[in-house]
């Protein structure tokens, strides 16, 4: 049994009278990695957000299945790791601080969330406000890694790291991966990433 697996297809959404994203689809399973690319403003965060369940699509499918039993919304929502640059928290909370909250309301052992931030060299002491853009990002991963998750959304993903944090990331990716897990990723130009089964290109 494939541990997952997410395929989506003629995904449309509109801003008003703009469309953003037109006839979208693509598929990934355990293991693999879906790359999405084009320029900015072409529809890949839209994508990424229907496909957590954070936006409604207005046209269009999306199943994923975990396990071989199909999830509804509200589990794939829940069942998500997703990463975006306006992934924000709590800004007079702790990196540290703002994990234990997350994972308590997850019903997760902190100690999850301590490990993360060790592994990604995150100073967990630092409050929110006072991280640079790539401890930011740092954060943004032990958040979307925090439940062990099956189902990977990364909207670049790379994004202000130094090459310690991208070689952090990359490694804890690659061992999700490994463990059965799939993940969609989007950039707007090409990133050398592992596993990539499939790839779409967006706006043209």
């Amino acid at each position: 049994m494939t541990p997952a697996e997410l395929e989506f297809a003629g995904l449309c959404r509109r801003f008003g009278r703009l469309r953003v994203l037109v006839d979208a689809g693509g598929a990934v399973a355990s293991g693999g990695v879906l790359s999405v690319r084009g320029p900015n403003g072409c529809g890949k965060s839209t994508l990424l957000r229907c496909l957590a369940g954070l936006l409604s699509a207005d046209k269009g499918t999306i199943r994923a299945r975990i396990d071989g039993r199909e999830l509804d919304g509200d589990e794939r929502r829940a069942r998500v790791g997703y990463l975006a640059p306006d992934v924000a928290f709590y800004d007079e909370l702790s990196g540290h601080e703002n994990l234990a909250f997350v994972a308590r309301l997850r019903g997760i052992a902190p100690e999850r969330g301590e490990l993360l931030a060790e592994r990604l060299g995150l100073p967990g002491e630092r409050a929110w406000h006072a991280m640079s853009s790539g401890m930011r990002q740092r954060l943004r991963w032990a958040f979307a890694l925090l439940d062990e998750p099956k189902l990977l959304l990364l909207d670049e993903p790379f994004q202000n790291l130094d090459a310690a944090g991208e070689a952090a990331s990359r490694a804890l990716l690659e061992e999700r991966l490994a463990a059965g897990a799939l993940a969609v990723v989007a950039s707007p130009s090409h990133v050398d990433l592992p596993r990539v089964t499939g790839e779409l290109q967006l706006g043209g």
